[in-house]
């Protein structure tokens, strides 16, 4: 099967080797019509400890690091 890659924003770097990153998408509702924006929070692996708040970055589903890590950054595409 195909990994899923995300683009987010790194909201937090506190943690060792983790990031949790804010993907955030655009849907329409499906009585107004009008567009919303809904966000999802996930923990990342960052091997590096290299980001920072506020970075731009890719990250693929990868096997299951921990509990709550089921993500790896990929790159960071801007600040």
């Amino acid at each position: 099967m195909p990994r899923r890659v995300l683009t987010g924003t790194v909201v937090s770097n506190k943690m060792d080797k983790s990031v949790t990153v804010r993907v955030d998408r655009r849907v329409r509702h499906p009585i107004y019509k009008k567009f919303m924006t809904q966000s999802k929070k996930i923990a990342a692996h960052d091997a590096e400890n290299s980001l920072e708040v506020g970075d731009v970055v890719r990250i693929r589903e990868c096997r299951p690091i921990s509990k709550s890590k089921r993500f790896e950054v990929i790159e960071k595409v801007g600040a």
